[in-house]
């Protein structure tokens, strides 16, 4: 091998040309005579983009869809336990609906077959037992408001004797209510016996649309569809006492009946479609629980 003289370092030495040059001659004429048909393949490098700073970009964001809020509709059944009431409780549990029932002391205890529907309500699921008074007045109004602590005992006693957990009631005859700042009497004669029961820590709920009947015939006066449409129509002009909110009266002897059965089976199936509508018991109307509380609160312990 060859070694440069440092003497003369930055000048080319003859001898390394001299020895080198041909040595390249012929590694290039070789190459070039080993394959004339060959070409050679030009490859390009491919460009690989740095994503190192690549900012990636987010898609834009889906505003979460804001759950409309329902109307809500109190289904209730005044006058049980009677003839009608048993149709009432297997149409509501066939169908899984929430319904309020308003009792009639006298009638648990009037007959056998009344006191095993009562026992029939105290074991069925998603319903609500609520006070309609012990004597429903024996039907004769007028004289019954007259004496308000008449009206009070009479609502006690059946709280008493039956519902002693509960302090909703409804007064017989008479549309009336007292929850929270909702005060409302339809007939104004009746006022002081009302104001007596929300003195004595009741709640008095009334309601915003009646299911009508023959009271001779105790046939319905409405198809499904037209008490439908009557619910709709309250809930779009605003009349009900409560925005949003909607307690129907109906009456559990008007549906011994077959054909009106049919007419009770068939509103609960249309209301469930309603994506607009929810069923609810009455203890879930507002202000009730406040109104509760608040009694209890101030009950003399």
């Amino acid at each position: 091998m060859y070694h440069a003289d440092p003497a003369d370092e930055g000048e080319p030495s003859s001898g390394f040309f001299n020895y080198s040059i041909p040595v390249l001659f012929l590694s290039v004429l070789f190459l070039s005579c080993h394959d004339n048909n060959q070409k050679v393949k030009v490859i390009t490098p491919v460009a690989v983009k740095d994503t190192s700073k690549q900012v990636v970009k987010k898609p834009p964001a889906i505003a979460a869809k804001q759950k409309k809020k329902k109307k809500n509709i109190y289904l209730t059944f005044d006058d049980g336990p009677n003839k009608g009431t048993k149709n009432v409780l297997d149409i509501v549990q066939q169908e899984e609906v929430p319904v309020t029932f308003f009792i009639v002391g006298e009638h648990v205890f009037a007959s056998v077959g009344q006191g095993q529907t009562w026992d029939s309500l105290k074991m069925a699921k998603n319903i609500e037992l609520c006070n309609h008074s012990y004597t429903h007045a024996h039907n004769r109004y007028d004289k019954f408001y007259q004496q308000p602590d008449s009206v009070v005992k009479d609502m006690q006693r059946t709280k008493e004797e039956l519902l002693p957990d509960n302090n909703i009631v409804r007064t017989p005859g008479r549309n009336c209510w007292r929850i929270d700042s909702l005060h409302f009497t339809d007939i104004k004669k009746s006022k002081p016996a009302i104001d007596s029961l929300q003195n004595a820590g009741f709640v008095v709920l009334g309601w915003d649309i009646e299911w009508h009947y023959d009271p001779k015939t105790l046939v319905v006066k409405n198809t499904a569809d037209e008490l439908l449409n009557q619910i709709d129509s309250m809930f779009s002009k605003g009349k009900t006492k409560v925005k949003d909110n909607l307690v129907v009266l109906a009456h559990d002897q008007v549906y011994q009946k077959s054909g009106d059965s049919i007419q009770l089976r068939e509103l609960i199936q249309k209301l469930k479609k309603k994506e607009d509508y929810e069923l609810a018991l009455v203890s879930n109307y507002p202000g009730i629980m406040k109104e509760i509380i608040d009694s209890l609160k101030a009950a003399p312990q």
